[in-house]
């Protein structure tokens, strides 16, 4: 299933451009245009948190007076699988995607795509109904269940446990979906999960006795030393369009750092657009769990230095995890 949006725009003011442009990093660096031309833009992204900053761009490109210069069709679909071939083959010119995938995509197409931007911090918390846990370390001689077994959750719990110092003294039980998190908490007021969003909106929405003590993006920052972040989500684009659409590049950069912001801003008013474009399915948990989403547009110097060490730090755990090897520079653009 996916949900469409499509509709012509005009010239965007040069003045909101740039303003928005800024919150999506600190320059707007883009190789020469060699078109200037209104353009159709395709864009494939994901239900969960990495597709909700854009629902406020996706409201303006869906109105009759839009204000933009190109053409966005925007196609929301359940999974990364249905996602790859489109980018692959070049159905699609721009996509969100997870972290991993970006650089697992540069590799499998020899670069022929790039990392724009990432678009979602880490979604991941701690979730538990024991108040004597309230930071990373009281994890220590407790089983933490969790999802995620040989893929990303397991080596950011790694990676967090061996910073901490804490690896031989927990022990990680994996379930197969976060629903039976969910009741493995419920059944033991002493357990202790990892949930992503909006799961954990959703537990503890559901479930009174469970709290959410601390975000993993808030311990990876804490412990890190290299100025990676916790990434979730990643805007790549088909390197062929970003060098032959440079204009088209910049208003969508633009466009989605103030789409960010107003979503962020107003989770009350976006939460109904979040349902509509089939991305969550209840307005009241994506209300709630759009503070918790750790909505970003970070692009440049500062997507590189987060985006290189949360990969490399996959690549420790599993090299196959980001698609054998770790991206050169020219995966980043505009760093």
């Amino acid at each position: 299933m996916n949900a469409t949006v499509t509709r012509k725009g005009f010239v965007v003011g040069s003045v909101a451009a740039s303003l928005s442009l800024a919150a999506c990093g600190s320059r707007a660096t883009a190789p020469a245009a060699t078109s200037s031309d209104p353009v159709e833009v395709r864009v494939a992204s994901l239900k969960g948190p990495t597709s909700i900053g854009l629902v406020a761009f996706m409201d303006k490109a869906a109105g009759e007076q839009t204000g933009l210069t190109n053409t966005y069709d925007f196609q929301v679909y359940g999974t990364a699988d249905e996602v790859l071939p489109k980018v692959i083959s070049g159905d699609v010119d721009i996509a969100l995607v997870p972290a991993n995938v970006s650089s697992v995509l540069y590799n499998k197409t020899q670069g022929a795509i790039q990392a724009l931007d990432i678009n979602t911090l880490g979604v991941l918390s701690i979730v538990t109904g024991d108040a004597s846990v309230t930071e990373f370390t009281d994890l220590a001689g407790r089983t933490v269940y969790l999802t995620g077994k040989g893929t990303t959750p397991e080596y950011v719990m790694g990676y967090l446990l061996d910073r901490a110092g804490i690896a031989d003294a927990v022990t990680l039980e994996f379930k197969s979906e976060a629903a039976e998190v969910v009741s493995a908490l419920v059944a033991d007021p002493s357990a202790v999960g990892v949930l992503p969003e909006p799961y954990k909106t959703a537990a503890l929405a559901k479930n009174g006795s469970l709290s959410a003590p601390f975000a993993l993006s808030d311990v990876w920052d804490s412990l890190a030393t290299d100025g990676s972040r916790m990434v979730t989500g990643v805007t790549i684009v088909r390197r062929e369009f970003a060098e032959n659409n440079a204009q088209a590049i910049e208003e969508f950069l633009a466009q989605q750092g103030s789409s960010v912001e107003a979503v962020k801003a107003d989770p009350a008013t976006y939460a109904q657009s979040v349902v509509d474009h089939g991305i969550i399915d209840v307005a009241p948990v994506a209300e709630k769990a759009i503070p918790g989403c750790n909505l970003v547009c970070l692009a440049n110097d500062d997507m590189k230095s987060a985006l290189s060490g949360y990969l490399d730090v996959l690549s420790q755990f599993d090299a196959s995890s980001v698609g054998g090897a770790l991206p050169g520079d020219d995966f980043y653009y505009g760093a």
